[in-house]
């Protein structure tokens, strides 16, 4: 009989694709999940035992998952802090990953200071205030172009605005972007001149046993990842950079579950950090197909307490996200040996909106001619 107990019912707040994909993980090992969602036929609810429709605030809500759940973890990082700390109260030492993590990562500014003070190098940057603070940095850094962040809550572009420090002042988008945004605090970082963006994805357990996914090769579409390529063709000095940067931020923050740690590499070969996620990310969705164990089995099993396991590819891969219409067009995959369609389930197709991805493999084998 196994040590190993699966014997674990898993809770995980959010509910959309990537709670769909985890919860499709947990499935494979004989972890249940319920799904704790704020809106109604998500599309983790399809795959799950039971879904909890409610607000994060909602205590008698989140009372209920914690009795009926072993372990909780969640799907994106806007999960409110508060929520977080409620069910640590609730069930102490199984919410991972673990709270601090969660924090600084919800806060650009938070997260640049974090990062910085372990010596990691990430872009030029200042929490801003006002016009003034704005005019101040840009002589200080003798640059012209900058981009204005909001601290908290931007993703895939939203809540960001690239800007000139020419004529700052009267500028009425920039002027507007920061009366909207001064509640929720504003970052201004240096616009970098770099060659790749890159990504790599590392996932540590109980016994503090990593596994790294990549490096990866992302490419950009309207600020949304529209293409992953591993391998990812990259200088020796950036890789082993970029491996040490992801290996030091998971010790320092005791990590337990997963992380996804995304670089800028510049011309000379260094690499910069552009932000972290404590979770699954969609440059990883390509090792579902590539790997024996996927990122979202090594971040089910790291939380649930079981060993992680390899993260090597038996095949190269590119992935391919649909977006908003994109997804009508799968037809062109569907005969093809070594495409891999993923559809999210989502009912309403929206122009930025990911509707699934495609993931097309090279098995190594065949690449290199031993079949």
């Amino acid at each position: 009989m196994s040590k190993i107990n699966t014997d674990i019912t898993l809770g995980i707040l959010g509910g959309g694709q990537l709670g769909r994909m985890s919860a499709m993980a947990a499935a494979r090992l004989g972890i249940a999940v319920i799904i704790f969602s704020t809106e109604n036929d998500c599309p983790a609810s399809y795959v799950a035992k039971e879904t909890i429709t409610a607000y994060y605030d909602d205590k008698k809500a989140l009372e209920e998952l914690s009795n009926k759940t072993d372990i909780i973890t969640y799907e994106f990082e806007n999960i409110p802090l508060e929520t977080i700390k409620y069910l640590e109260e609730l069930k102490p030492n199984s919410v991972l990953p673990e709270k601090t993590l969660l924090e600084v990562s919800q806060d650009r500014i938070k997260e640049k200071t974090f990062l910085n003070s372990l010596d990691i190098k990430t872009t030029r940057w200042e929490k801003i205030t006002d016009i003034n603070c704005i005019i101040k940095t840009c002589n200080k850094w003798n640059c012209d172009d900058f981009i204005l962040k909001t601290s908290r809550f931007g993703y895939d572009g939203k809540g960001q605005i690239k800007c000139n420090s020419l004529n700052v002042g009267k500028n009425e988008q920039l002027l507007e972007f920061i009366k909207a945004s001064k509640d929720c605090g504003i970052i201004m970082e240096e616009i970098v001149p770099f060659a790749k963006e890159i990504s790599i994805i590392i996932a540590r357990d109980y016994a503090g046993k990593t596994a790294i996914y990549g490096p990866m090769l992302n490419e950009h579409k309207n600020h949304i990842l529209y293409k992953t390529t591993i391998p990812c063709e990259l200088h020796n000095k950036s890789k082993e950079l970029a491996l040490n940067v992801s290996e030091t931020i998971a010790k320092a923050v005791n990590l337990r579950g997963i992380l996804t740690v995304e670089f800028f590499v510049c011309h000379d070969d260094s690499i910069l950090v552009n932000e972290i996620a404590p979770r699954t990310h969609n440059s990883g969705h390509w090792s579902i197909d590539a790997c024996c164990v996927s990122q979202f089995e090594n971040h089910i099993r790291s939380v649930c307490g079981l060993p992680i396991g390899s993260s090597k590819p038996h095949s190269n891969a590119v992935m391919l996200n649909l977006i908003g219409d994109e997804v009508k067009n799968i037809d062109q995959y569907i005969e093809d040996e070594f495409s891999n369609i993923h559809l999210y389930g989502k009912k309403q197709i929206k122009s930025e909106r990911k509707m699934g991805h495609i993931t097309i493999l090279t098995p190594k084998t065949i690449q290199n001619k031993e079949i």
